[in-house]
């Protein structure tokens, strides 16, 4: 059995760092209250800033429509967003944090952070600034063949 290429072996580390990070950062803002559910959106929501489609954040967590909707409806339940029409699109709905759930995303912020400076502590700054640059020719590709699949 032959071995796997350094680019294989790239991912399959990707792969498993990825879910380690993530794994960090659910574990911590648990002590929050805070689950994956209501953490992430609303992350990414404060990220992208007010105003922004379903089908924007959808596309910034990975997940298909479907599945936000019902995201969304909890964190509208519990008080953390609002949704309203589209003046362009009746169909589009757009997205806003309400004052409790900017206090949230404000605790992410805070935590996200955290957890970032304690697992790259001792990171060199030149390595960061290489992955970086890896990371964006990753995410241009993956594009690029999500284009081609779709067609």
């Amino acid at each position: 059995m032959t071995e796997p290429s350094p680019k294989w072996q790239f991912g399959m580390q990707l792969i498993r760092l990825g879910r380690g990070w993530r794994r960090v950062l659910d574990e911590e803002l648990a002590g929050y209250g805070l689950t994956d559910a209501t953490w992430r959106p609303l992350f990414h929501l404060g990220r992208l800033g007010d105003g922004i489609r379903q089908t924007e954040l959808a596309e910034a967590l990975g997940i298909q429509g479907p599945s936000l909707v019902r995201l969304l409806d909890n964190l509208e339940r519990d008080g953390l967003i609002t949704r309203r029409e589209d003046r362009d699109d009746r169909r589009a709905k757009i997205l806003a944090m309400t004052e409790a759930g900017r206090r949230i995303y404000q605790q992410v912020e805070v935590v996200t952070e955290r957890v970032a400076a304690r697992l790259l502590d001792g990171a060199d700054e030149r390595d960061m600034a290489a992955v970086a640059r890896l990371f964006t020719r990753l995410g241009t590709a993956i594009q690029q063949s999500e284009r081609s699949d779709e067609r």
